[in-house]
């Protein structure tokens, strides 16, 4: 015998409605995902049960499906133009970067210590660790530039240093040629000094030899 047919109308048994909408849940998300998969067509399903319950089915991600949805609705009754939804998209991301802004500037105004009787306990604990964590990076950024100037001032220190090393040894050199013209000059002289006993020497022998003191010659003459 084939099934009979039965009236479409809402069940009034509570147990056998929902026997029947799980029996026909199942097999409708079933059939989409048959037509999905034999025809290459986008599909998408939504159910809500009585109670409220979620169920649904799409090839692609849904979300996408319901904005292009939309967007065929639009264009095929011309109720909303390109420009429009332009303007919409745009009011929308507008307001969320009014919105950031706000927040922003409601975070730096608390972190200046402004503001603050408004905030629960937790909110003052997260302001609280976001100073500490500024507070650190400051603290580490300042050791870095203190250590990159003493690194600096120790480089211009050797720098130093090695210039007067080299400026000694110049003057150590300087020093050194001085003694020595002084040495030359020293010598020259006692050369000219030996020079001039050794030619009064010469003359008084060829003058006549040695000289003898009066009181010798009267004894060679009495002898």
């Amino acid at each position: 015998m084939g099934r009979g047919k039965i009236e479409i109308k809402r069940i009034e048994n509570t147990t056998n409605r929902q026997v029947t909408f799980c029996k026909r849940r199942n097999g409708l998300l079933k059939k989409a995902y048959e037509l999905s998969i034999l025809c290459d067509a986008e599909v998408a399903l939504i159910v809500f049960s009585t109670r409220g319950r979620l169920y649904e089915y799409s090839n692609n991600n849904i979300r996408n499906t319901i904005e292009r949805y939309k967007k065929a609705c639009s264009d095929s009754t011309g109720s909303s133009s390109v420009t429009e939804i332009n303007a919409q998209y745009y009011q929308q991301e507008s307001a969320k970067l009014r919105q950031q802004i706000q927040m922003l500037q409601n975070s730096n105004r608390h972190l200046m210590g402004d503001a603050l009787s408004t905030l629960t306990v937790k909110e003052l604990k997260q302001v609280e660790n976001r100073l500490e964590r500024g507070i650190t990076r400051i603290r580490s950024k300042k050791h870095e530039l203190l250590l990159a100037e003493i690194e600096y001032f120790q480089k211009k220190e050797i720098e130093l240093e090695n210039e007067n090393v080299y400026l000694r040894t110049k003057v150590s050199e300087v020093e050194r040629l001085q003694q020595a013209n002084m040495v030359s000059g020293s010598e020259m002289n006692a050369i000219q000094a030996l020079a001039s006993r050794h030619f009064f020497s010469q003359n008084m022998i060829e003058g006549g030899g040695a000289t003898f003191p009066q009181q010798d010659k009267k004894n060679l003459h009495l002898g």
